[in-house]
């Protein structure tokens, strides 16, 4: 399978998919943190190429409820936001997967499919994330821990906390792997 991981740097997802196989490239205008290829730029002159599955992490910086107290002065990045999610979600793709952070995706678009946390993918940690899902399942849990623990809402000022916060969890990416690795 052609998987398309969009806007990740840490090459968590996509080299999972890769051990198990499949034809895996992240994107991101950053350069990758993993060993599977990447595709460094932007992702949209890429969404025609063929893929089977694409993985999409758009930015949340203006989108997260988190921000909503800047949402009023930001209007415009806003926007341009909301219309990159929407030229991710209504791309020449078969499978879709689009995850976020709980913020106005769910009212400007459309509501999510599924809201997962990682206590139920082995981390003991919460961090609600929805998932907005074309062609796929929701995401069965695989190892639900206790310990659940806000660590990334907690994490203090740093000049990479914003990175740190955006790293996939590897139970998640490996979720993701035997649930969708094999959707027909």
């Amino acid at each position: 399978m052609r998987v398309l991981v969009a806007c990740e740097f840490s090459g968590r997802i996509s080299g999972a998919f890769r051990i198990r196989g499949h034809d895996a490239y992240s994107c991101d205008l950053l350069p990758s943190e993993g060993s599977a290829p990447h595709i460094q730029g932007d992702v949209i002159p890429h969404l025609d190429d063929g893929w089977d599955l694409m993985i999409a992490h758009p930015p949340c910086t203006h989108l997260a409820v988190s921000g909503a107290r800047w949402f009023k002065e930001k209007r415009k990045e806003q926007e341009e936001a909301l219309v990159f999610v929407r030229n991710l979600l209504n791309a020449p793709i078969p499978k879709i997967a689009l995850e976020n952070p709980i913020g106005i995706i769910s009212t400007r678009i459309r509501k999510p499919d599924q809201i997962i946390q990682p206590w139920m993918f082995g981390h003991g940690e919460t961090k609600a994330t929805c998932l907005w899902l074309k062609n796929l399942p929701k995401l069965k849990p695989t190892n639900i821990v206790e310990g659940r623990e806000g660590r990334v809402w907690k994490m203090g000022p740093s000049p990479t906390r914003w990175m740190d916060r955006s790293r996939s969890y590897s139970g998640i990416a490996e979720a993701m792997v035997d649930q969708w690795g094999g959707v027909g």
